[in-house]
C-alpha cells in the first residue's frame, strides 16, 4: 500500500476535478487503464476517492497560490497584415471587405508537428477565443476556448431565418453570397459518429446550442448547412435534436461539393444562395424513401440487431435493453422498487454510456433524490447512523457526478404539473444538455386538461405525444404510473400488476414499447416482470429476481447461496396459453 507522501507527490500535480488511474489499485487490475480515482478540487486540498479500492482522503497542495481572477479576454494581434489576409480569403473565392466586419486576422502561430508558421485567425466574441489556421499547411490551432457561435453577434433582431454551417470558411463563403444571417460552430462535426448519432461523451461540445437559446427560439426556422459526410450529418441530427426537429431545415449540396466553401468556388455565389434556399424541412413523420435509411440499413448490414444498450444488469438484460426514441411504462405497487429500480438503470447507463437525464419525481425532493442517486453511484449510504456511510469526500464527489449527469423538472412555483410544462422543460434539457432519458413518475401528479371528456382520452392523448417526443428528440422515457388496487391471492399476497391493471386507461398496455412490473414477493424479494416488448430485437416478455441493498439503495444478480434456508425466491415466468403470469420456483 502506498505511504502518504508517495500519493502526495502523485497528486500534487492536479489542479482541476479530474479521474486518474487509481496508484493503489491499478497496476493490480484487470483493466489496468480504467480511472477509477476521482479528484475534486476544494481551495488548495484535493479530495480522492477510488470507485474500486475505496481508497479516500484528503491531500494540501503545498505551493498552492489563490489563482487571480480568470480574464475572458485573451491577446489578439494589434497589427495584421491584410495583404496575406486579402490573397488568402480571394484564393477561396470570399471578399476580402468582409475581414473587418469578423474580426479576421494574421499573425505567426507555433503549430504541433509543423513548427512556427503564418496563420490566419478567427476571433470569436469579445476576444474570448482565436482559432487559427495555417497558411502554409493544414494544420489548425485555438488560443481560449471557443464556446459560442462564431458569428452570432451580427445576427439582427430582425432575422427571421438562421443558417448554421460547419466551420468559419463557409460562414464567409455564405456572407459572400449575401447570406448574412449564418453562424458557424465553434468546434465543427463531432468524432465519434455511428448511424447518424454521435456519442454521448460530445454531448459537453453542443453547449453553444443553449448559449444561443433566445436567437434560435426567436427565428421562424434554422437552416442546417453544414458538410454532407458521415461526421456532418450526425453533427446535422444532433443540431435538429436539440433546436427541434420541426424548426429544422436541411441543405443538400450539388454534386460534387462538400460544403459552402466548396459551392461558391466551384460553382459561384448564386449557386451557393440558391442551394439555401431550396433547404427542405427536415422530415418529422411521414413517408420515406429507403435512402432516407441508408446508414441505419448499412449499420444493419455490418452490426445486425444488436438490440438496445445494456441496463447494468445482465439477467435484466435477457428480458430487454435500452433503446433512444422508446417509451417504458413501469408499474408496481406501492412500495415496491418502482422509482429505485429505474435510478439503478439511469445510474448504470451514466457510468456505461455517460448518458444524462432530466427527472420530474414528484415524490422525490431534488435533495433527497440526490442522496440517492449518490448511494447508488458511491455504493456507501448517504445518512448518519448506517453503517460505512460515505465519506463527506465521497458525497462531494458523488454530487458533482450527478450534476454532471442529471437535471431535476421541479415545480417550485407550487404550480400543478401539466404534460405541456413538463415537456416543456424536458425540451430544454435536450438542448442545454443533450439529455438521453427522461423520468416522469409518477403518473398521477400530472394535471389533465379541461378539453378533454375523460380520463382515457387525456391519458390516450398524453402518452401519443410523449411517444412522438421520444421518437423526435431521441431519448427514452420512463412513465411511472400506479395500478388500481389489486386483488388478494387466497395465501395473503397480492397479485402482480401488469400493463392492463394501471388505474385509468388500457392506453397504458398499447402505448408502451416496454412494459414493466417491479414487484415485492411474499419473501420481499424484487421480482421484474416484462409484460410488454414491442420489438422483439430489444428483449422479450419474462422475469427475473433482483437482490436489493437497503443501505445503498442498489439492484444487483440475487446470489442464492447467501440467502437462508428455506428461503425460496419465486421466479416469474410468462404463460402464452392463458396470458397471465405464472409464479413458479
Amino acid at each position: 500500500m502506498l505511504n502518504r507522501e508517495d500519493l502526495d507527490s502523485i497528486l500534487v500535480k492536479y489542479t482541476e476535478d479530474t479521474r486518474i488511474v487509481c496508484p493503489e489499485c491499478g497496476e493490480t487490475r484487470k483493466k489496468k487503464g480504467q480511472k477509477t480515482l476521482s479528484l475534486t478540487m476544494d481551495g488548495n486540498t484535493t479530495l480522492y476517492y477510488c470507485h474500486h479500492c475505496g481508497i479516500t482522503g484528503k491531500t494540501k497542495h503545498p505551493d498552492y497560490r489563490e489563482p487571480a481572477p480568470k480574464v475572458r479576454a485573451i491577446s489578439v494581434p494589434k497589427t495584421t497584415n491584410k495583404e496575406l489576409i486579402s490573397k488568402y480569403l480571394s484564393g477561396r473565392g470570399i471578399s476580402p471587405s468582409l475581414a473587418d466586419k469578423y474580426s479576421v486576422v494574421n499573425g505567426k502561430k507555433f503549430f504541433h508537428g509543423h513548427g512556427e508558421q503564418s496563420a490566419i485567425g478567427f476571433v470569436y466574441g469579445n476576444k474570448e477565443a482565436v482559432k487559427w489556421r495555417s497558411v502554409e499547411s493544414k494544420a489548425f490551432t485555438q488560443d481560449g476556448a471557443a464556446r459560442t457561435l462564431w458569428g452570432v453577434e451580427h445576427i439582427g433582431d430582425d432575422a427571421t431565418v438562421l443558417v448554421i454551417v460547419e466551420g468559419e470558411m463557409d460562414l464567409l463563403a455564405c456572407a459572400t453570397a449575401g447570406i448574412d444571417y449564418c453562424v458557424s460552430v465553434p468546434n465543427g462535426a463531432p468524432q465519434k459518429v455511428s448511424a447518424k448519432q454521435i456519442s454521448p461523451e460530445e454531448d459537453n461540445k453542443f453547449s453553444y446550442v443553449w448559449a444561443a437559446k433566445d436567437l434560435i427560439e426567436r427565428v421562424d426556422r434554422v437552416v442546417i448547412a453544414v458538410d454532407g459526410d458521415d461526421a456532418g450529418v450526425a453533427l446535422a441530427e444532433e443540431l435538429a435534436r436539440r433546436i427541434g426537429r420541426a424548426k429544422c431545415w436541411s441543405v443538400e449540396w450539388p454534386d460534387g461539393c462538400k460544403d459552402a466553401n466548396d459551392v461558391l468556388q466551384s460553382l459561384g455565389a448564386e449557386a451557393l444562395s440558391l442551394a439555401i434556399d431550396q433547404a427542405a424541412a427536415m422530415p418529422l413523420e411521414g413517408v420515406y424513401s429507403a435512402d432516407d435509411y441508408a446508414l441505419e440499413i448499412a449499420h444493419l448490414y455490418d452490426k445486425g440487431l444488436v438490440g438496445g444498450l445494456s441496463t447494468g444488469i445482465p439477467s435484466v438484460d435477457k428480458l430487454f435493453t435500452v433503446v433512444p426514441g422508446q417509451l417504458s411504462v413501469v408499474t408496481g405497487l406501492p412500495g415496491s422498487g418502482k422509482s429505485e429500480f429505474i435510478d439503478q438503470i439511469m445510474v448504470n447507463l451514466a457510468e456505461s454510456e455517460g448518458w444524462k437525464f432530466a427527472v420530474a419525481s414528484f415524490e422525490n425532493p431534488p435533495p433527497l433524490h440526490v442522496a440517492k442517486l449518490s448511494e447508488k453511484y458511491v455504493g456507501k449510504p448517504f445518512f448518519e447512523g448506517m453503517p460505512d456511510r460515505m465519506s463527506r469526500v465521497e458525497s462531494v464527489s458523488a454530487m458533482k457526478w450527478v450534476s454532471d449527469h442529471f437535471l431535476f423538472l421541479e415545480q417550485r412555483g407550487g404550480e400543478a404539473a401539466t404534460i405541456d410544462s413538463i415537456l416543456d422543460r424536458a425540451r430544454q434539457a435536450v438542448m442545454r444538455l443533450g439529455i438521453r432519458g427522461l423520468v416522469i413518475d409518477p403518473y398521477n401528479y400530472i394535471s389533465q386538461s379541461r378539453s378533454v371528456d375523460n380520463e382515457h382520452q387525456g391519458i390516450n392523448e398524453m402518452l401519443t405525444r410523449l411517444v412522438a417526443f421520444a421518437r423526435s428528440n431521441q431519448i427514452h422515457i420512463w412513465f411511472i404510473a400506479h395500478p388500481a388496487k389489486m386483488a388478494t391471492n387466497p395465501d395473503g399476497s397480492t397479485a402482480v400488476p401488469k400493463g392492463m391493471n394501471i388505474s385509468g386507461s388500457a392506453a397504458f398496455f398499447a402505448k408502451a414499447d416496454l412494459g414493466i412490473t417491479v414487484h415485492l414477493s411474499p419473501e420481499k424479494a424484487s421480482e421484474i416482470h416484462v409484460w410488454k416488448v414491442r420489438f422483439k430485437w430489444i428483449g422479450t416478455t419474462g422475469g427475473t429476481v433482483l437482490d436489493y441493498d437497503i443501505p445503498t439503495g442498489r439492484y444487483s444478480e440475487l446470489k442464492l447461496e447467501d440467502l437462508p434456508d428455506p428461503f425460496t425466491p419465486r421466479v416469474p415466468d410468462w404463460n402464452e396459453t392463458n396470458d397471465d403470469w405464472d409464479i413458479g420456483k
